[in-house]
């Protein structure tokens, strides 16, 4: 599994090497020694979560207070841009996104962590994206930032079809900060 840092310090891509064959492919999605060897703890996660979304569904932008959690994320099926927010007071990048593409050809995870935020669109029929969370869910540190919010700008690929009541009333990245501050 080869890792690549990403512009927001801490943010990491994990890419395994799939083995394809006439039979379809393998690979493996997570990998102890090689976490291990990029920093993370593969005994910290706590929690393995799954997500389903149909085509344009945009989930998030979700962090969380306190402690904060770190999560592997990848997809399993389909396709998702997926957008990390760095949202931890005095970073360098605070306040700045990255966006990349996960799917189930090149099997890429990403390692979000504590102190970002998180969402994506599916941008096919269907998605599958799997989380591995390092912290038991406490619903009163949810936060969340709403997905069109103009300071953060992020430019979605596509229309989007259908977002949670939750998400649709999210506060701007503007009441974020005021509180982080």
């Amino acid at each position: 599994m080869r890792v690549e840092t990403t512009t927001l310090a801490g943010l990491l891509r994990l890419l395994p090497t799939p083995h394809r064959d006439d039979r379809g492919l393998f690979t493996r999605t997570f990998d102890s020694a090689g976490a291990r060897e990029a920093g993370i703890d593969p005994a910290s996660f706590v929690q393995d979560s799954q997500s389903r979304s149909v085509r344009g569904v945009v989930r998030g932008l979700h962090g969380r207070r306190g402690g904060g959690e770190a999560k592997l994320v990848r997809v399993a099926h389909g396709t998702v841009f997926d957008v990390v927010v760095d949202a931890r007071p005095g970073s360098p990048t605070f306040g700045r996104w990255e966006a990349f593409t996960l799917d189930d050809v090149d099997f890429a995870a990403l390692y979000i962590p504590r102190g970002f935020l998180h969402g994506h669109q599916t941008l096919t029929e269907t998605a599958d994206v799997c989380y591995r969370i390092d912290a038991e869910h406490d619903p009163s540190e949810d936060v969340a930032v709403h997905h069109l919010d103009p300071d953060l700008a992020i430019p979605w690929p596509a229309p989007i079809t259908l977002v949670s009541p939750r998400d649709a009333a999210a506060p701007p990245w503007s009441a974020l900060v005021s509180t982080e501050s």
